[in-house]
């Protein structure tokens, strides 16, 4: 659909745009406020156009290795056409899923609907969960750091999270169904077995200044700990073969990888999602069961993260909480008013959040 757009450029082209949106929001949120009928329409419209964009643009782009593994999965989709008995090994509800479409659609089609799935989860909670405001929770969402990347290239585990994202909206009601479809997560990429986890830890104990103490206790041990802390997970047996030869430093997966040790830059980038809980919850005293279980469940998968920081692919464990990250930092600030000039706080907040993106897109 945007085959005029040169490859080379189609990446960038997402990010500028986005930086466009959301400087006009931030314009926006100088002059009314939020609540304004007029504020809330202008959203609303926007929020539509960008929901459109976001699925055709990233749905229809050009398959193409300019995106990373998205010529790997098409191979795999075309194999699965010429044989549809090939033996389903790993991710068994992905590779199900794809050997379904196989049958029925053609490779653009298919990578259509992946991005469907990865992209109307996160409308959906955001309609849910921030009612007429959903506009800016949204975009936060979609111009988070590495959405692109796991909605293009890191498939299987973009479409996992937001498959957990949906779960969430059964938070309140059925509670068995918001487990069944995590357990489907699982199914369409094994590593969301620590975020899942991590939430089972979370809602049976609920206490966030533990789990702050432990997150900031992670980064000295992290350090200290060198590679200790990837051999004893990898030891463990911890999710399949590919989750354990990441944290096992397989020479195999290291020579892919080209930045590995400590990631200060990526430990900052995870602490705003801590301070902001931290802020909302200890500091405010934001009380909402299901911010606080949550916020929980991101510093549990965070931790996590931090103490196998090493590990070949390290962003991969990273996004297993930094997909919740936007999530974290504008929920509460849609229910409560901690300031008196609040909704400009709230325009700094969501363009500072984007820049963040933006510099590491340029810096890439």
């Amino acid at each position: 659909m945007f085959d005029f757009i040169p490859i080379t450029e189609y990446t960038a082209i997402y990010y500028h745009l986005l930086l466009i949106v959301t400087l006009y929001m931030f314009m926006q949120s100088r002059v009314y406020f939020i609540e304004q009928v007029e504020s809330v329409k202008a959203t609303q419209n926007l929020g539509y156009i960008l929901l459109v964009f976001t699925l055709l643009y990233m749905g229809t782009r050009p398959i193409s290795w300019a995106f990373g593994d998205m010529g790997t999965y098409a191979e795999g989709f075309q194999k699965i056409q010429l044989d549809p008995n090939l033996p389903v090994k790993t991710d068994v509800f992905f590779g199900y899923f794809t050997r379904f479409c196989a049958g029925l659609m053609d490779v653009n089609t298919y990578f259509f609907l992946v991005d469907v799935i990865y992209i109307i989860p996160c409308y959906f909670f955001a309609k849910k969960y921030f009612s007429e405001y959903w506009f800016i929770p949204f975009l936060m969402m979609v111009g988070s750091f590495s959405f692109w990347s796991y909605g293009t290239n890191g498939i299987r585990n973009g479409m996992a999270t937001s498959l957990f994202i949906f779960s969430l909206l059964f938070y309140q009601k059925q509670k068995w169904l918001m487990y069944a479809i995590m357990g489907l997560a699982y199914g369409f990429h094994n590593s969301l077995m620590i975020p899942i986890a991590a939430f089972l830890v979370s809602g049976l104990y609920k206490n966030p200044k533990i789990y702050l103490y432990i997150w900031l206790a992670a980064i000295p041990l992290s350090l200290v700990g060198g590679g200790f802390w990837e051999s004893f997970f990898g030891s463990l047996g911890i999710g399949d073969e590919r989750v354990n030869q990441y944290l096992t430093q397989n020479k195999e997966y290291q020579d892919q990888m080209s930045n590995t040790g400590f990631r200060w830059d990526f430990v900052v980038y995870s602490a705003f999602a801590v301070f902001a809980g931290y802020y909302y919850i200890i500091k405010r005293g934001f009380k909402d069961e299901f911010y606080t279980h949550l916020w929980g469940t991101y510093m549990i998968a965070n931790t996590f993260w931090i103490l196998v920081i090493r590990a070949n692919f390290s962003n991969r464990f990273a996004y297993l909480s930094w997909f919740l990250m936007a999530i974290i930092i504008a929920y509460p600030l849609f229910k409560v008013k901690f300031w008196d000039d609040h909704y400009k706080n709230v325009g700094r907040i969501f363009l500072a959040y984007y820049l963040f993106t933006y510099f590491m897109f340029l810096k890439s």
